[in-house]
C-alpha cells in the first residue's frame, strides 16, 4: 500500500508539473493572466488530496463538499496532460519538418493565449458533458435462457446494479434516483455485485443513505456481494449496515432462490488475507448441501478469471468493478486489462454479464461509458439436463 501510494503521488505531482509548466510557459507573453492561471492550477491540483486528508481527519460535510469539487481537477488533469502532450509532439514534428503556418508561429505570445483559452474551455464542456452522462443512467435489456432439469418457475424479472459508491461524493439524493429507477422496473429480485458504498463512506453517512436503500422493492429480495471498496471502507461495518438494510449479503455463500436457481456470492479477492486462496464455487456449493440441479447464478464483482466459472457449471455470471473504463481514452486501456470490461460474453455452457456500474469512482464524470442499471429477463428452459444456454443477445 505504502509502495502504491508512493507510486500515485508521484504520477500526480509529476503529471500536475508538466500541465501546469506548460500551460504558465504559454502565456509567459501575458504577466497577469499568467499569475492567474498559475493560482488557479495550483489551488486545483492541490485542492482534492488535501480535501480527502481533511476529510479523512473530520469526516464532516464541507470536507465531502471539498472532496466533490477537488475530484474534477483529476478530469483536469487527465485532458490538460493528452491536450499538453499532442501539442508538444506537434510542435516537435513542426520543429522536424515544418508544416504549420507562420502566423502560428511567428506569434508565439497570442498563439500560446489562445491554446490556453481553446483547451480550457475544450475541458470545460467535456467535464461538464460528462457530469450530466454520469447522472442520468441508461436502462439495459438483456433476456436470458437458463436450462433447469428441475424447478417450477419459468420466468423471472431481475434487476442487476452495481458500483454505487455512496461516500463523500455520491449521495442520498443519487441514491434516491437510482432506488426509483430500479423500483420502476418492478423487479422480482434485485442483483447488486459489489461497491455499493466507496471507502470514503462514515457511519453518519450510512444512517442517512440506509432509509433510502429499505425503499428497494422486490418479492424475493435484495442480494449483494462485495466488492473492493467494501473492504476499504470498513467490511464488518459495512456488512451490518447492509444487513440492517434487509439485503442479503452472500459471502463465499449460495442460496436456493424460489425454486428457480441458486445464487452463489463470492467474496471479492481483496479481502482475502496475505497467502489466503479464493474459495472454489463448487466448495460453496457443497458447503452449503446445494446440487446443480438448478441453474446456477454468481455474482462476483470482479471479472477476473472468468474459466472458473464455467469450470464450476455456473450458468450466468455478473460483475461490475470496471466501470466500462469511465472516462476516455481510459476505457481504450480498461478493454486491454479485463477480457470482458462492458457488456455479454459466453464461454461454453456459461454467459457473463459485466455492467459498467450506475455510479463513478473519484470524479462524478463519465466521458468513456454509460452508466446503466440493467433489467434482465430470465427464462428458465427445460433442457433434459444439458448445460448450454441460449444468449438473449
Amino acid at each position: 500500500m505504502l509502495a502504491f501510494l508512493a507510486i500515485t503521488i508521484s504520477i500526480f505531482g509529476l503529471v500536475n508539473f508538466y500541465v501546469g509548466r506548460r500551460g504558465a510557459q504559454a502565456l509567459a507573453a501575458y504577466p497577469t493572466a499568467r499569475a492567474v492561471f498559475l493560482v488557479l492550477f495550483i489551488v486545483s491540483a492541490l485542492a482534492y488530496p488535501l480535501a480527502r486528508l481533511l476529510w479523512a481527519l473530520t469526516k464532516n460535510i464541507p470536507s465531502s463538499w471539498l472532496v466533490k469539487a477537488g475530484s474534477f481537477h483529476l478530469v483536469v488533469m487527465l485532458y490538460g496532460f493528452l491536450a499538453v502532450l499532442v501539442i508538444d509532439l506537434v510542435r516537435l514534428v513542426n520543429a522536424l519538418v515544418p508544416f504549420l503556418p507562420k502566423a502560428l508561429t511567428a506569434s508565439s505570445g497570442r498563439t500560446g493565449l489562445v491554446l490556453v483559452l481553446v483547451v480550457a474551455g475544450a475541458i470545460a464542456l467535456t467535464i461538464a458533458a460528462g457530469t450530466w452522462n454520469a447522472a442520468h443512467p441508461r436502462t439495459v435489456e438483456l433476456d436470458l435462457h437458463l436450462p433447469r432439469r428441475t424447478g417450477t418457475t419459468d420466468h423471472l424479472t431481475a434487476v442487476l446494479a452495481s458500483d454505487l459508491h455512496l461516500g463523500a461524493i455520491i449521495g442520498r439524493s443519487r441514491l434516491e434516483t437510482v432506488v426509483e429507477k430500479i423500483n420502476a422496473l418492478k423487479p422480482d429480485i434485485v442483483f447488486l455485485p459489489g461497491d455499493i458504498v466507496d471507502e470514503s463512506v462514515t457511519d453518519k453517512i450510512e444512517a442517512e443513505l440506509s432509509p433510502v436503500m429499505r425503499k428497494l422493492r422486490a418479492p424475493l429480495g435484495v442480494f449483494a456481494a462485495t466488492g473492493n471498496h467494501e473492504v476499504f471502507s470498513g467490511l464488518e461495518r459495512t456488512l451490518a449496515c447492509f444487513r440492517a438494510c434487509g439485503m442479503v449479503v452472500l459471502q463465499d455463500q449460495a442460496v436456493r432462490v424460489a425454486d428457480a436457481f441458486v445464487l452463489v456470492g463470492r467474496r471479492d479477492r481483496n479481502s482475502l488475507k496475505r497467502g489466503e486462496k479464493r474459495m472454489p464455487i463448487a466448495d460453496i456449493l457443497a458447503r452449503e448441501g446445494l446440487d446443480d440441479s438448478l441453474p446456477i447464478i454468481l455474482l462476483d464483482h470482479q471479472p477476473a478469471h472468468l474459466e472458473e466459472a464455467e469450470q464450476a457449471g455456473v450458468s450466468l455470471q455478473l460483475s461490475g468493478h470496471t466501470h466500462a473504463g469511465q472516462l476516455f481514452p481510459l476505457d481504450i486501456i480498461n478493454r486491454r486489462v479485463w477480457e470482458l470490461n462492458w457488456g455479454s460474453l459466453r464461454k461454453g455452457g456459461t454467459q457473463y454479464y459485466v455492467t459498467s456500474g450506475v455510479g463513478t469512482w473519484g470524479p462524478p464524470v463519465r466521458t468513456g461509458s454509460f452508466p446503466e442499471i440493467v433489467r434482465i429477463e430470465l427464462h428458465f428452459d427445460r433442457t433434459g439436463g444439458e448445460r448450454s444456454p441460449r444468449s438473449g443477445r
